[in-house]
């Protein structure tokens, strides 16, 4: 028969025994635990075969030009190019560097994926338990008539004491609730990372386009002024011909005209050009001031062939698609959320310590307390809040569905219309060039005939109207060609690598 000793400690090691089981059981549940909700699956996208518009077949990439290209190798897509690579006029480089050091765009962006970072470690502390721990200490002063008599006959009227407790609390996360939580928060984490990278391949594609018009603005007003000086020569002429009697005051107010018109341009070519370098200013991330320049319009390299790789790519080096397709795992998460919220939430609380009304005996452990409980709570009725909030993150999860694939096809057409404009544009500047060595031509003739009296002061107007015109619509198309390559190029997904 057991003595009353060793029946306590055989019941202590009963229950010793029982709660490890108990926390043993808790913890394989929480490993075996689901997560409730769909787990996230790329939606399926009809991607074409090829682009429309496409302006060569995509040939493989070789270093080496002397050597054949490998036909297995995969192409070297203008998208996946460095921005180095396709925009090498060594000013507009120059220029691009220093916005991405100091755009405020891009430094927003850039302050908004370290707020989505410290929000992924908020939501995620939701998993984990709980701890805190206190101390306290008090000291009362006794009245004498209250005060306690010792065995000397001294009187105790002075009392201290204190404790320190630790208590700890844990949600177990069953059905995945805090899980799909950190799971949206981490989604969240990468769209804004992807779009501070959609943020950088846009600062890029509007300096360029910038810089490409602050260029042609450039030729045009060099253009304007060599036109002006021309036109200043043609009137010297007419006036001499007019005081011999070989010309008529018709020609030389015609010529005036003529210089006139050139002069009026000049400061609306001066207002844009001061408009764009107070844009490429704002994006260099400084007050507006002068831009340097580079290499002139009419001088930037273009590729004939773009090699522009499967639509499918898009998928992967969109940035704009990678964000959107965060975006839609983030609203994937929140259902897996929105219906854990169906089923029960159960929590672990504990509390321990020691406290004694004399400080030497706080550690001793007759005067140890410690307390534990567990709580199960499900929700009976709310309203039909529950349900709603569930219906609601099912509507949003198929929302961004439809707007996932709406910016596939996006992606589709950017690339398309970008193709086209670049096959275009290139063939109308190359017919602009001819046309304005056509009437370049015709103008030296006219002046010849005029001055040699063979026909009218008209046909030198009509000629060089249109020669003026024809150098403007050059340097346009010039801008356009170049402006389109930009386009392409962020189409295909460059600029952000």
């Amino acid at each position: 028969m057991l003595n009353f000793s060793e029946s306590q400690t055989t019941r202590d090691r009963i229950l010793r025994g029982a709660g490890l089981a108990l926390v043993s059981g808790l913890l394989a549940l929480m490993v075996l635990g689901c997560n409730v909700g769909p787990n996230y699956a790329r939606p399926t996208t009809a991607a074409p075969q090829s682009y429309r518009g496409a302006l060569a077949p995509d040939l493989p990439a070789t270093a080496d030009p002397a050597k054949k290209a490998d036909a297995t190798a995969p192409a070297a897509t203008l998208g996946e190019e460095n921005w180095q690579s396709v925009f090498t006029d060594p000013t507009l480089q120059q220029l691009i560097t220093e916005a991405l050091a100091n755009n405020l765009d891009l430094t927003i962006a850039a302050k908004r994926v370290l707020e989505a970072r410290a929000q992924v470690g908020i939501v995620r502390s939701q998993q984990l338990p709980t701890l805190g721990a206190g101390g306290s200490f008090t000291a009362l002063q006794l009245p004498q008539g209250l005060a306690n008599t010792n065995s000397d006959g001294t009187k105790n009227d002075f009392i201290r004491g204190g404790g320190f407790s630790a208590s700890a609390a844990w949600n177990l996360d069953f059905w995945g609730l805090y899980r799909r939580q950190t799971e949206a928060a981490r989604a969240e984490l990468l769209q804004s990372e992807w779009a501070q990278r959609a943020t950088r391949a846009s600062l890029i594609e509007d300096l360029a386009s910038a810089y490409f018009q602050l260029r042609s603005l450039d030729a045009q007003l060099a253009i304007t002024q060599n036109t002006i000086k021309a036109r200043e020569d043609s009137l010297k002429l007419t006036q001499q011909l007019e005081s011999y009697g070989a010309g008529s005051r018709a020609d030389t107010r015609q010529a005036e005209e003529l210089l006139f018109t050139a002069k009026a341009d000049l400061p609306e070519i001066r207002r844009q050009v001061a408009v764009q370098e107070n844009t490429i200013s704002i994006l260099l991330g400084h007050a507006p001031s002068n831009i340097e320049r580079g290499v002139e319009i009419a001088d930037q390299p273009h590729p004939s062939a773009v090699p522009t790789g499967l639509p499918s790519e898009l998928l992967e080096r969109r940035p704009d698609i990678r964000q959107a397709e965060a975006t839609l795992m983030a609203a994937n998460a929140r259902v897996g959320v929105a219906k854990a919220q169906f089923f029960p939430q159960i929590s672990l609380t504990s509390m321990g310590g020691s406290a004694s009304n004399q400080l030497n005996n706080i550690f001793a452990g007759q005067n140890a307390y410690w307390y534990a409980a567990g709580s199960l709570s499900q929700p009976i009725f709310a309203g039909g809040r529950i349900r709603s909030t569930y219906k609601y993150s099912q509507a949003q999860q198929e929302e961004m569905v439809a707007t996932y694939r709406k910016a596939v096809l996006n992606a589709l057409k950017d690339v398309s219309n970008s193709l086209t404009a670049y096959g275009e544009t290139r063939t109308r500047r190359e017919e602009q060039t001819r046309a304005v060595t056509s009437a370049t031509d015709a103008v030296r003739l006219a002046r010849l005939r005029y001055a040699g009296g063979n026909t009218s002061y008209i046909e030198v107007l009509a000629t060089d109207t249109d020669l003026y015109d024809a150098q403007l619509k050059l340097a346009q198309a010039q801008q356009q060609e170049a402006t389109s390559l930009v386009q392409l190029y962020a189409a295909l997904g460059g600029g952000w690598q």
